[in-house]
C-alpha cells in the first residue's frame, strides 16, 4: 500500500500576503469580525511507492520541496509523513 506524504507550504511570517488579506475583509464582510488574521498556504499530497526506508522518504520528499513545491525564499514547508 503506498504511503501518502502531506506537504504544507506557507508565507514566512512578514512576507506580505495579499490573497490573506481580501479573504479577510470579505470574512468581515461577512460579518466574522472576529477574524484577526487570514494566511494562505498550499496543501500537497504526494503518495510515494514502498520500499524505501522513512529517514530517506523525508530526505527526499523535502529535497523535492526545495526544488519545486516551496519557493523557500518566501515560504516555509512543513512535512508529515
Amino acid at each position: 500500500m503506498p504511503k501518502t506524504a502531506r506537504v504544507y507550504v506557507t508565507l514566512k511570517r512578514g512576507v506580505l500576503d495579499p490573497q490573506g488579506s481580501a479573504v479577510a475583509r470579505s470574512l468581515h464582510a461577512l460579518g466574522y469580525g472576529e477574524v484577526e488574521d487570514v494566511r494562505l498556504g498550499k496543501f500537497i499530497e504526494v503518495r510515494l511507492r514502498e520500499g524505501a526506508p522513512p529517514a530517506e522518504e523525508r530526505k527526499r520528499i523535502e529535497e523535492m520541496c526545495r526544488k519545486l513545491l516551496a519557493n523557500t525564499v518566501i515560504e516555509d514547508f512543513r512535512v508529515e509523513l
